[in-house]
């Protein structure tokens, strides 16, 4: 090997060979290993230099498509938090793809069980477990809580791993470069948030070779009918690298949300046909020619190598405590602020270029259009609790090749002050849970949430406003990929989560949902009439609302996943979406897409800044009143107890035309006489939308509002 170069980390091919670089402030060594296509191992260099904490060479006549793998020689220290293992084969943290399946196997383990431990020790190995692979790496197990050192990490495992561990692959330029998309305006977006496999594995029009991969994405019948549902934006969840965990693997199960990622660059093998690269390039493209936006969802904050005694794959064997953040004072164990194991350590530069480069890279070269950041708080922390100035969030925010996209923040972890709804930094939307919790509970017949309910269709202002930012940054949700579909939010009042096979204990207990009688699946004609029409409040809320809409993937045609609300391990028809809904009952379809028609042709119905009573935007007067059925504005005491409501938009332009949009709330199980405001000589009201087609005008200026339903008036010329 030549002396290559020690920046762009990763391997880069030229004309006449290939140069790899890679940090670790702990090597002593580093062995490039190289491989063939069957995994047999063809070579091995020692990297002939080093320059700061960068190890590198140039491999001439290397070309594209050279599989290989790093073993780090250095110090192995776990209590000191040194992992240094040359039997250990560690996938590039730079590669941009990846190739083969990983296997659970001992040798993927740094360590081995010490046969006799020391009396009394502190090893805080899992009971049930009779092999050194005791470790879920998606939990915070009990072998890495307490204190103390673990016998089993002292020992050093010499089994080699690379028969067991995918391989980084050199790739060559991209033959076809991303088309630039659509950078649909704030105010205009709309998410829809969908599986890869769960969209496309049961869609009819998608070829059985297609199915659960890019290629089914990008199906020209599967863009066309979300071009015709009216959404801006297709959420994918995560597309990034990942494994499946130990505890699925030993169940028959597999990881069908993502969120276990271990190459940052590279696509999921799994999502592709042949070259996974060059196939989520297509979908982009196919995405951008539709007119629509690609959002990635993205799992920044812990790698897939789990707690302390997870597996060895990449970063904790090249330089464990640049890349995880350790407890203070016991290096050899891990901060637990997600919930699985370790977490990503924010406050060191490497990691934090890691996480530009990787962004860089999907949005630049791969032409993803905006990021949603799972467990977003941890890129924000430091040792000593968040901060929205960490330099991590503001590399983000002010990088000049990120400027385009779109920044989404999942605003909490599990750790200490780990909610942070609405303290991201300005450029930031935020996922709002309190949206969903709150209109939940309001249309399930909770009498004391009206008020703010109000809060959340005014945009969360008392949690964004105040820290001066703008309606979109509230991403209003009812439901995600993380809990009931909205089929099963009205439903079931019980999560039936056991083919997880954790005796249903996993996923949320308190789902603010009703089943309307009967638990699950009916015949009951009344009782369907009741759920679907609950399905329609919640998204007319939803789309009503100032803020941004995400809708998730199969709601707008009542799709289930039988009750199950953490579906992350149910890649099977449980989590896949039967189109059969589509035909079952188009009419609700039709619905959804003149729910999103009206709000994408009613500029009042998503603001660009917070509107309290009179605002002058420059433009025109907006005027905001909240409405009591009597006609009068609410007062305070007003809501209390209250189940109806309206809030009235009104839009006076420069030369005296008036628009209003007024949303009307009857969250009460009586008819309600709704007194609208009194028009212009000339001017009537129209009912633009109803949730319930028994809404009539019972005079001018008053509606008859049926109970549990939502309408939309808009003034038209008489």
């Amino acid at each position: 090997m030549e002396a290559g170069a020690n920046a762009p980390l990763g391997a880069t091919a030229d004309a006449d060979g290939v140069n790899f670089a890679l940090f670790s402030s702990v090597a002593e060594r580093v062995e490039l290993c190289l491989f063939d296509v069957n995994g047999e191992e063809t070579g091995r260099y020692t990297l002939p230099q080093k320059t700061g904490d960068v190890w590198h060479g140039y491999l001439p006549n290397c070309r594209p498509g050279q599989r290989y793998g790093y073993r780090v020689h250095g110090n192995y220290e776990p209590d000191q938090g040194l992992r240094c293992n040359p039997a250990k084969l560690l996938i590039d943290p730079y590669a941009r793809l990846i190739d083969g399946e990983f296997v659970w196997h001992d040798a993927v383990f740094d360590y081995r069980r010490n046969p006799d431990p020391a009396p009394n020790s502190n090893s805080n190995s899992n009971s049930n477990s009779n092999s050194n692979s005791d470790s879920d790496s998606d939990s915070d197990s009990d072998s890495d809580s307490g204190s103390g050192s673990d016998p089993r990490l002292l020992l050093i495992n010499e089994l080699d791993s690379a028969p067991f561990v995918p391989k980084s692959v050199v790739c060559a330029e991209h033959s076809s470069s991303p088309k630039p998309g659509r950078r649909t305006p704030w105010t205009e977006t709309i998410f829809y948030e969908a599986n890869i496999r769960g969209y496309t594995m049961r869609h009819p029009a998608v070829e059985e070779t297609a199915r659960g991969t890019f290629a089914g994405m990008r199906n020209g019948e599967v863009l066309a009918y979300l071009k015709a549902l009216g959404i801006t934006s297709l959420e994918l969840l995560p597309v990034q690298a990942f494994i499946d965990e130990r505890h699925l693997a030993d169940l028959g199960l597999r990881n069908y949300w993502g969120y276990n990622t271990i190459g940052f660059f590279s696509p999921m093998p799994r999502y592709a046909r042949g070259d996974a690269v060059a196939e989520f390039v297509e979908m982009v493209n196919a995405v951008h020619d539709a007119g629509l936006e690609l959002i990635m969802d993205v799992v920044y904050n812990h790698t897939a190598e789990g707690n302390r005694c997870g597996p060895t794959l990449s970063f904790r064997g090249i330089d464990n405590a640049a890349y995880y953040r350790c407890k203070l004072g016991e290096p050899g164990r891990y901060v637990n602020d997600t919930g699985t194991g370790n977490t990503l350590n924010a406050d060191h530069s490497r990691a934090r270029q890691l996480v530009i480069d990787s962004l860089r890279y999907w949005a630049n070269d791969m032409g993803v259009d905006g990021f949603r950041f799972d467990l977003a708080t941890v890129l924000g922390r430091h040792a000593e609790g968040f901060s929205n100035r960490h330099p991590l969030l503001e590399a983000i925010g002010e990088d000049t090749q990120l400027r385009h996209v779109k920044l989404i923040a999942e605003p909490w972890d599990i750790g200490p002050g780990g909610y942070q709804l609405g303290g991201f930094p300005p450029r930031w939307a935020e996922w709002n849970d309190r949206f969903r919790d709150t209109a939940r509970r309001f249309w399930c017949g909770d009498e004391n949430v009206s008020g703010e309910l109000a809060g959340r269709l005014h945009g969360s202002a008392d949690l964004f406003d105040a820290h001066d930012k703008p309606p979109f940054s509230s991403v209003n949700l009812i439901t995600a990929h993380d809990g009931f579909t909205l089929n099963d939010v009205v439903s079931y009042e019980r999560r039936h989560n056991e083919a997880n096979g954790e005796n249903n204990r996993d996923g949320h207990s308190h789902n603010y949902s009703c089943n309307h009688g009967i638990e699950g699946v009916t015949d009951d004609e009344q009782i369907l009439e009741q759920r679907r029409k609950h399905r329609l409040n919640l998204l007319a809320t939803l789309f009503f609302s100032q803020g941004t809409p995400m809708l998730l993937a199969g709601d707008e045609f009542g799709n289930s996943q039988a009750g199950n609300n953490n579906a992350y391990a149910q890649d099977n028809e449980t989590g896949w979406i039967d189109w059969s809904g589509l035909s079952t009952d188009p009419a609700f379809t039709e619905q959804v897409r003149e729910l999103i028609w009206l709000r994408r042709e009613l500029p009042l119905l998503r603001q660009q800044s917070y509107v309290h009573g009179k605002t002058d935007n420059g433009f025109s007067i907006i005027d905001l009143k909240w409405l009591h059925p009597q006609g009068s504005t609410m007062q305070s005491n007003d809501w209390e107890g209250r189940q109806v409501f309206g809030v009235a938009f009104q839009e006076t332009g420069s030369s005296g035309e008036t628009s209003i949009a007024v949303v009307l709330l009857n969250g009460s199980g009586e008819d309600v006489r709704f007194h609208l405001p009194a028009l212009s000589y000339g001017q009537v009201w129209r009912v633009a939308f109803s949730t319930d087609d028994a809404i009539r005008q019972t005079g001018r200026g008053r509606l008859k509002l049926p109970a549990f339903s939502v309408a939309l008036a808009l003034n038209d010329s008489g």
